[in-house]
């Protein structure tokens, strides 16, 4: 009866440890194999000093029962095959405080605060704990009286979802009772779909049947387009993750193991009125591939979209922020941001390699001479 009491028990525990696991994505699986590890950093400039009294109840209560994955590590089955294991979240084992001297200027602690964002990029998460971290850096810069900095492993989840999350935390600094809105976009297929749609019911003498064969058509060469596009696509990353590479340049050392590699981060921010002015009279728009396609590619670019409103964490208002995915097998990564008007750019370029301030300079000359060109009015109120 003893040895059935004891098998009976056992058994019970494995069926609580299948309960409490579930499976890991096949993309989780890849962001944490051998050949590549990527996480993402997101940073939120605060308006005033940071009170991190509230960090332990804030995890508890708001930003870990979002997501199981953030109370979970991943482990394999008996079969070697990855899952996520529901563990007890030990949260002050998750928050990080840097400490450095006191009375600097502002200047001071911009280094020290970049240099901090390359050393916590190259460090790897610790297996033993979910794979997520928060970084408060209390000291005021050029930029904001403080930064709270929170690196999240990809195989959380893809940008959106991540994203998403960190969204969910915050809320409305003028009355977080109402939810943020976000810009809207309407294409303009849409916009000439109602324009067409508007005509046929004030046109009482509209030609049905050629309306109908003009549409067809159109709908038969967007679908052969589509294919063609997809299968130019395909191609192109299948080439790119096999035999095609980008030569070695400035911007790409091409060198193995430059995901590895120390990283500086530096950001810039433009308007999202100039550049919608910009993409207005110039009549453009911009369009929109694991490893070996990243590792041959010259740079990527991610972009997201953020709230229209000013946000707040904890009461903190959030001046701006951004993020950059690291671990990449690349020399050079953008990524983009809106946020209460504003675009914020973030470049992550490879140590040693590239100059970050002139690679800076170099885009917001560019981005000055292009609004020049495709406004002449702002070009010659400059020179008057």
């Amino acid at each position: 009866m003893k040895n059935i009491n004891v098998k009976r028990r056992v058994e019970e525990e494995d069926d609580d440890d299948e309960t409490s696991s579930f499976p890991v994505s096949p993309t989780g699986q890849y962001f944490t194999s051998s050949v590549m590890s990527i996480s993402v950093i997101c940073v939120l400039e605060s308006e005033i000093p940071i009170d991190d009294s509230c960090t332990v109840t804030m995890l508890k209560d708001v930003f870990i029962p979002i997501n199981p994955r953030f109370s979970s590590i991943m482990v394999k089955d008996k079969n070697g095959v990855k899952q996520w294991k529901k563990v007890e979240v030990k949260h002050k084992d998750h928050i990080y405080v840097p400490i450095f001297p006191q009375g600097k200027s502002k200047e001071f602690y911009d280094n020290c605060f970049n240099e901090y964002m390359t050393k916590i990029a190259m460090e790897q998460f610790p297996q033993s704990r979910p794979l997520w971290e928060i970084h408060i850096f209390k000291y005021p810069t050029t930029k904001s009286a403080g930064n709270l900095v929170f690196k999240l492993h990809h195989s959380l989840g893809d940008g959106f979802s991540l994203m998403g999350a960190l969204l969910s935390c915050l809320q409305r600094a003028d009355n977080p009772s109402l939810p943020l809105t976000f810009p809207s976009f309407t294409s303009n297929n849409n916009n000439n779909n109602n324009n067409n749609n508007h005509n046929l019911e004030s046109d009482n003498n509209h030609n049905l049947e050629s309306d109908y064969k003009k549409s067809f058509c159109t709908n038969v060469v967007q679908s052969v387009n589509g294919v063609v596009n997809t299968l130019l696509d395909f191609g192109w990353s299948l080439m790119k993750s096999t035999n095609l590479e980008d030569e070695r340049t400035t911007i790409r050392s091409g060198d193995e193991g430059v995901e590895f590699r120390p990283i500086d981060i530096t950001t810039m921010e433009f308007s999202l009125d100039h550049l919608k002015e910009i993409k207005s009279n110039l009549k453009v728009v911009t369009a929109k591939y694991i490893h070996s396609t990243l590792k041959n590619s010259s740079m990527t670019i991610s972009n997201m979209i953020g709230p229209v409103e000013k946000m707040a964490l904890a009461n903190h208002p959030v001046k701006s922020l951004y993020f950059m995915v690291i671990g990449v097998p690349e020399s050079l990564t953008i990524t983009m941001m809106s946020y209460m008007g504003k675009l914020r750019v973030a470049v992550g370029t490879e140590k040693g390699l590239i100059d970050p301030q002139k690679f800076k300079c170099s885009i917001e000359n560019a981005f000055d001479r292009i609004f020049k060109a495709a406004m002449p009015s702002a070009s010659s109120k400059s020179s008057n």
